[in-house]
C-alpha cells in the first residue's frame, strides 16, 4: 500500500513540476507514464522506471532507456532523469509555436531551477534553430542555452550552431 501511496505522489508531483513548465500542460492533463520495470525506494524518495520508458503531459515529454525521479526532503519532485542512447525531450515553451526539441545520452530537468540539461552529444532543436555539443543547460524561464564542449569522461564534443534568419512580418 505504501509503495502505492508514494507512487500516485511521485506522479501527482509530477504532474505539477511538468504543468508548472509550460503552459501547455495544465493540472489538469493526466500524466501518462510507461515502462517496462519499475522500482520504488520511499526511503530514499526514488522511482526508477526502466524498458523504453515514456512520460508524458499535455505538450511536454521526457523519453529514455531509464527515467529516474528524485523528491526532495520535503517530498517534493525535483529532479527527472532520463538516461540511455538517445534520449529525449520535448517542450514547447510559453508563448512560442515551435516545440522545443533534444536529444542527449542523459538528460537532466531539475524542476525547481525550471532548467534542463542535455548532456553527452547534446542537441536541442527549435524552428530550425539547431544547438550541438557535450553539453548544452537551457533555462526555460530566461529562455537561455549555454553549451560546452567537454563532457567528463568523454571525449570533446565541439559545439555547432545553426540559426535561422528572423523572419520578417511585412
Amino acid at each position: 500500500m505504501k509503495a502505492n501511496a508514494f507512487l500516485y505522489g511521485s506522479l501527482l508531483a509530477l504532474a505539477l513540476g511538468l504543468s508548472a513548465s509550460t503552459a501547455y500542460a495544465a493540472p489538469s492533463d493526466p500524466v501518462e507514464v510507461e515502462a517496462d520495470q519499475l522500482d520504488i525506494d520511499q526511503r530514499a524518495g526514488t522511482a526508477v522506471y526502466r524498458g523504453n520508458v515514456e512520460i508524458r503531459q499535455g505538450e511536454m515529454q521526457l523519453r529514455g532507456d531509464q527515467v529516474e525521479i528524485i523528491r526532495n526532503e520535503a517530498g517534493e519532485l525535483s529532479r527527472a532523469t532520463a538516461i540511455g542512447n538517445r534520449a529525449y525531450m520535448r517542450h514547447r515553451p510559453d508563448g512560442q509555436e515551435a516545440l522545443m526539441e533534444g536529444h542527449a545520452r542523459r538528460i537532466v530537468y531539475h524542476l525547481a531551477e525550471r532548467r534542463i540539461e542535455l548532456i553527452d552529444r547534446a542537441e536541442l532543436t527549435q524552428a530550425g534553430d539547431r544547438f550541438t555539443g557535450g553539453r548544452l543547460e537551457y533555462f526555460i524561464d530566461r529562455e537561455v542555452v549555454q553549451a560546452r564542449s567537454n563532457v567528463e569522461g568523454s571525449d570533446n564534443q565541439r559545439i555547432r550552431m545553426t540559426l535561422q534568419p528572423e523572419q520578417s512580418s511585412e
